[in-house]
């Protein structure tokens, strides 16, 4: 049995830990903030799985692989979505109250799903639930958890991960372990408008870099097309931009311009409950041709009442914000939600590193392509956590077999042509990936924001640090991918690119030469 250290607590990170502590290991967890902190209380949508007898996982699969532009990993995919109901299934038997109808488990229809599978619980607050049946859980297991533990290096020993160097009230603090799980969520707060919460800074995506970890598709973040508008659109302090639920636009909702016109109509055939991505750069031309204002979310036809009952939370937000959606229409942009990129990882959790797991949105499967279906994130979390476990004792692997099998690679340069002269300034870096690598990229711009970036002064090690180590890498995935593919559009490249896909492998310097039989490598930044 393993000493396993648990770096995260969303579904992802306490979903290990169970399964971890169920095997018999001895289990610590820990956690930026509070336990309940993180990203998985804020999502509004639900849990996709295909658990109802009208529905079947090869649709589920279908589906997956429809949003995802051709770039799924077909292994990933067809282990999460065929995991996925006997996972929510024990999720229910966890205590996770998920809404009915009557007797039955209620079902919502969400964007390029091709059946009613989404599962909600509170009508809009299902992240919230699961992460309440989760810590409940946890604390009956009587696992025991390090909270304020900010995550400054996975600890290598050997070539094999031995552990974690924490910072807990100023103090350092160093955890040995025999396996180390990283579920530290993604890197939404790189953008200047963001719906994730302040811990979101790819601190494990980082850390995982710095100990030697192979990083995948860092160019692919999704973008969500609705979350609430406001006239100052940075992030605040806190929780991100307000979010909008996919789930509200599958009940019906519509989207307007500034003139009151449908234009989703005109891009899609499914308008707008066409796949994430679409929505978002249908939104984002729209503004533009109207100088920037943000489009309309017109939900009134579903009445007060409808709303107020099915999206409690949101109900409240839009009122608290002064808006009256059950009559007017509220306005909304596209924000930076979800990092497709991660940690590159097979099937079961494992990096290139021996002895370090990625789980969640750290976690690069290649199950979401290029576009993430939506509700796949949760079920992502749960699948590949429990798989995760279950391997902790498993033979490793060098490389996941499906980055060995990349085309394509960026590295960060350690000597810039451009010798560090300014001072690092987060909000600058937000607003110049926004600027750069946000909904729509080119390459003049990406050739810019590299050279800024390189020019950055390094800070002090911690959440600057990492972002700013992300933004680079992000910035030079974009610049190597000249196509536009999924969440990843570039107007000097608008077509997809000829040939079969491919995925991008981020390679720490130690990798470049062993991998370059497999990988063609171009270095940016």
């Amino acid at each position: 049995m393993s000493r396993v250290v648990v770096v995260g607590s969303g579904i992802a990170g306490l979903t290990a830990a169970l399964r971890a502590r169920a095997l018999g290991h001895t289990v610590t967890v820990v956690t930026k903030g509070s336990l309940s902190d993180g990203s998985t209380r804020y999502a509004q949508g639900g849990i996709a799985a295909a658990l109802f007898p009208d529905d079947s996982v090869a649709a589920h699969i279908a589906d997956t692989l429809r949003a995802g532009a051709g770039l799924n990993v077909r292994e990933a995919v067809d282990a999460l979505c065929a995991d996925g109901p006997d996972r929510v299934r024990e999720l229910i038997a966890l205590g996770a109250a998920f809404d009915r109808d009557g007797e039955v488990l209620a079902r919502g229809l969400e964007a390029a799903h091709s059946a009613a599978r989404v599962l909600h619980a509170g009508g809009d607050a299902t992240g919230a639930e699961l992460e309440r049946a989760l810590v409940a859980a946890l604390t009956t297991a009587g696992i025991p958890v390090v909270e304020g533990a900010f995550l400054r290096d996975v600890i290598v020993r050997d070539g094999r991960a031995g552990g974690v160097a924490l910072e807990v009230g100023g103090s350092p603090i160093v955890l040995d372990a025999d396996t180390v799980v990283l579920a530290t969520g993604g890197w939404g707060r790189l953008y200047a408008h963001t719906t994730n919460p302040a811990v979101a800074t790819g601190d494990g995506v980082a850390a995982a870099w710095r100990a030697g970890a192979v990083l995948a598709d860092l160019e692919f973040t999704q973008f969500h097309p609705t979350a609430l508008y406001s006239a100052h659109r940075g992030a605040p302090s806190g929780a991100g931009a307000f979010l909008i639920s996919e789930a509200v636009r599958g009940e019906g909702a519509v989207l307007r311009n500034a003139a009151g016109e449908r234009f989703m109509t005109d891009v899609h055939p499914d308008a707008e409950l066409a796949p994430r991505d679409v929505v978002a750069r249908g939104i984002a031309v729209e503004m533009a041709a109207q100088g920037g204002r943000p489009v309309l979310l017109d939900a009134t036809a579903l009445g007060a009442e409808f709303l107020a009952r099915r999206f409690p939370t949101i109900d409240a937000a839009t009122r608290a914000a002064g808006y009256d959606w059950g009559r007017h229409p509220i306005p909304v942009t596209p924000a930076a939600h979800y990092a497709m990129g991660g940690v590159a990882t097979d099937t079961a959790g494992r990096t290139s590193v021996p002895g370090l797991f990625a789980v969640g949105e750290v976690a690069c499967t290649g199950a979401h392509g290029g576009n993430r279906l939506a509700s796949n994130s949760l079920l992502e979390g749960l699948v590949f956590a429990h798989r995760a476990a279950d391997a902790i004792d498993e033979p490793w692997m060098d490389v996941p077999a499906w980055v060995q099998d990349a085309a394509v690679a960026t590295a960060q340069a350690e000597v810039s042509a451009h010798p560090a002269s300014q001072p690092f300034d987060r909000a600058r870096l937000g607003a110049l990936l926004w600027e750069a690598a946000g909904v729509h990229r080119d390459g003049a711009r990406l050739t810019a924001a590299a050279a800024e970036l390189a020019a950055a002064a390094d800070p002090a090690p911690g959440e600057d640090a990492n972002l700013l180590t992300l933004g680079r890498l992000v910035v030079a995935a974009a610049l190597s991918r000249q196509e536009s593919r999924g969440a990843h559009f570039r107007s000097d490249f608008p077509l997809a690119g000829d040939g079969h896909p491919v995925h991008t492998a981020t390679l720490p310097r130690t990798l470049v030469h062993t991998l370059s039989t497999r990988l063609e490598v171009s270095t940016a930044c």
